[in-house]
């Protein structure tokens, strides 16, 4: 589609680029949103509104209803009625804005969108789910369900998948790479693992010769370390409960940084004793793989310090996917100015 141009005058004595170029791709955005939501007429924008409404109330459901059937049951009607609310026609334009319960993320060329949710079994379980809408030029639907496969697989890091066997997680991040005319999309997601500890991933998203995602590859490499590994399909942290740990990418350093953990009981077997250390790791993209970095940042936390997660959940305990991405983005932000 065609975007329209726009000719801005600005004048600014000192210049900083990086505002500067905030501040185009701001308008920018703004100008194909407005361009975009008029691709949706009035009558269906009205009927999209209804159904957001009636969604919002199913997706609270899915957590806070007291009785299990009672969730079960919401999920169900909220999945009908994604798919009822995603047909009308141009509806990948609608953005969805108080549907706060659910992620969705567009990618960064607006090739397709991701809705992740997830449903509480019990109090010991959270079964991830979600959906991806592409982008179609004549504004039909084109979507694929995502099924959950985490718990039929003891090694969630050893292969490419599907929709139909996808690694759960709730996504608040995505950025996008290239490789040789490829485009790769690598989303940042947050899995409320068990009772006792939580988890957070790298998943990389391709397409295939009929459009299809492919999730994951030889993508997550450990090349440059002194003690090589085999290149995993995905890459996760798992880390105790109350702890809160980064993971997320940083377009200054352009790097995906995250916390090295340890054991605070020196007991390395069990995940759910893992906190920051206070030392960064990362990843770097070259040549299509995210390469590990040891080391990011020099300085270390004192020790029996470790940053509480007390923000990415609101007042119902339903996960903010956009809280978390602002969470992970203050320990970055802290980490880069220590």
């Amino acid at each position: 589609m065609l975007l329209p141009y726009t000719r801005l005058s600005i004048n600014i004595p000192i210049i900083d680029m990086n505002k500067l170029t905030f501040f185009f791709l701001f308008v920018l955005i703004s100008v194909c949103s407005s361009v975009h939501a008029q691709l949706i007429t009035a009558p269906d924008q009205k009927q999209l509104y209804g159904k957001e409404d009636s969604l919002q109330v199913l997706s609270d459901s899915m957590i806070n209803a007291v009785l299990a059937q009672s969730r079960f049951r919401a999920d169900s009607n909220f999945v009908r009625g994604l798919v009822r609310s995603l047909k009308i026609k141009n509806s990948f334009y609608y953005p969805f804005d108080q549907l706060k319960t659910i992620s969705h993320l567009y990618a960064p060329d607006s090739s397709f969108r991701i809705f992740t949710w997830q449903l509480k079994k019990d109090d010991y379980v959270f079964l991830q789910k979600g959906a991806i809408q592409i982008n179609t030029p004549d504004g039909s639907l084109k979507l694929f369900p995502l099924f959950d496969y985490s718990m039929f697989t003891g090694k969630p890091q050893d292969s490419a998948r599907t929709h139909n066997n996808w690694i759960g997680a709730i996504y608040y991040k995505m950025v996008m790479k290239e490789y040789k005319g490829v485009k790769y999309y690598t989303l940042f997601g947050f899995d409320d693992f068990s009772i006792s500890s939580n988890k957070k991933w790298i998943e990389v998203i391709s397409f295939n010769k009929n459009n299809e995602p492919i999730f994951g590859g030889p993508f997550i490499s450990f090349k440059e370390d002194t003690l090589q590994k085999p290149v995993q399909a995905r890459f996760s942290i798992e880390y105790k409960k109350e702890a809160s740990t980064l993971l997320n990418y940083d377009h200054d350093l352009d790097l995906i940084v995250f916390d090295h953990l340890i054991s605070e009981s020196d007991e390395p077997n069990k995940k759910n004793t893992y906190i920051p250390d206070g030392t960064y790791e990362g990843f770097k993209w070259k040549n299509g793989q995210w390469v590990h970095v040891d080391k990011v940042f020099d300085f270390k936390l004192e020790d029996g310090q470790f940053p509480v997660d007390k923000k990415i959940r609101d007042d119902q305990g339903i996960i903010d996917e956009k809280q978390l991405e602002r969470s992970s983005r203050e320990n970055l932000d802290k980490a880069k100015k220590k």
